[in-house]
């Protein structure tokens, strides 16, 4: 019942910005932890950010600095702000979720067990 809907992505030169969004129905935002995910062709899925239940927020070193993730548990939507892109953050963009009740949250993407079907981001040099 779970859904996960990604929009946003897009192709952009490097140094330029893209804003993803994650919509989410079939449960109280607030009572799950959120992230973002991205994964390439021969490559394994990776963590960018995520957001606990309570809003505090784990980067990854890459993203740091550069993207910043947001979310409105009245209307169930995430967001991601993407600055500065890099042609190696070219990759499908995911969101995904798990039921939390603690004040943190993780990057692994074995913890997450909703996941939403990607978006494209394309960085061009």
């Amino acid at each position: 019942q779970v859904q996960l809907v990604e929009s946003g992505g897009g192709s952009v030169q490097a140094g330029g910005s893209l804003r993803l969004s994650c919509a989410a129905s079939g449960y109280t935002a607030s009572a799950f932890s959120m992230a973002w995910f991205r994964q390439t062709p021969g490559k394994e899925r990776e963590g960018v950010v995520c957001i606990d239940r309570y809003g505090s927020t784990l980067y990854a070193d890459f993203a740091k600095g550069r993207f910043t993730i947001s979310r409105d548990n009245a209307k169930n939507t995430l967001t991601l702000q993407m600055n500065s892109l890099k042609p190696e953050d070219t990759a499908m963009y995911s969101c995904a979720a798990h039921v939390s009740a603690v004040g943190y949250c993780t990057l692994n993407p074995g913890t997450y067990n909703y996941w939403g079907q990607g978006t494209q981001v394309t960085v061009s040099s």
